[in-house]
C-alpha cells in the first residue's frame, strides 16, 4: 500500500506542478517577484517562464514555497515521490492523472469520505490491509460491483439514520 500511497502523492505533486493549462493569461508572476530561493529552485524555467501560462507560474512558484518551507526529511521524501513518479510509464502517469481529476471533480464530501476511507485503511494492521487487498483482487468484476453496491447502500442507511435524529 505504501507504493500506491506514494504513487497518489507523486501524482498529486506533479500533477500541481507538471500539467500546464493555458488558459487565462490574467497577471503573469514576474520572475523578478520570486524570492532569491524560489529562482534557485525553479532556475531551469527562467528562459522560458514568461511564456508559461498564469497558473502554471503560480503552481510552480506555490511549488517552490512548499520546497523551501520542508524540512530535510520532507525534501528526501518529496524527492523520493517524484523520483518514483517519473519511474512510472507513461501510461501509467496518464492514468493517475485522470484518477486525480476524476477525483476532483467529486462533490468535496465524497472526496472527506475517499480520505477518510483511505486513512482507516491505512490504520489497520500490514497483514490485515495485505488480507483486503488480495481479497479484492481476485474478486469478479461482478463481486466488485456487488461489493460497490452494498457499501453503498450501507453509507445511505446511515446517513438516513442520522438524518432522523
Amino acid at each position: 500500500m505504501k507504493i500506491r500511497f506514494v504513487l497518489a502523492i507523486a501524482a498529486l505533486l506533479a500533477v500541481s506542478i507538471a500539467v500546464a493549462d493555458d488558459e487565462g493569461l490574467g497577471n503573469s508572476v514576474a520572475w523578478d517577484s520570486l524570492s532569491e530561493d524560489q529562482q534557485q529552485i525553479l532556475g531551469r524555467f527562467e528562459v522560458d517562464w514568461s511564456g508559461l501560462s498564469v497558473e502554471r507560474q503560480e503552481r510552480l512558484a506555490s511549488g517552490a514555497e512548499r520546497w523551501i518551507n520542508m524540512s530535510a526529511d520532507q525534501r528526501h521524501q518529496a524527492q523520493g515521490r517524484f523520483d518514483l513518479w517519473r519511474e512510472l510509464p507513461a501510461e501509467r502517469r496518464q492514468l493517475i492523472r485522470e484518477r486525480y481529476h476524476t477525483y476532483r471533480e467529486l462533490p468535496s464530501d465524497e472526496q472527506r469520505r475517499i480520505r477518510e476511507n483511505y486513512r482507516r485503511f491505512n490504520q489497520l494492521p500490514p497483514d490485515r490491509r495485505q488480507e483486503l487487498r488480495d481479497r479484492l483482487r481476485h474478486m469478479t468484476p461482478e463481486q466488485r460491483q456487488r461489493l460497490r453496491d452494498r457499501m453503498l447502500k450501507t453509507r445511505t442507511d446511515r446517513a438516513t439514520r442520522v438524518d432522523r435524529l
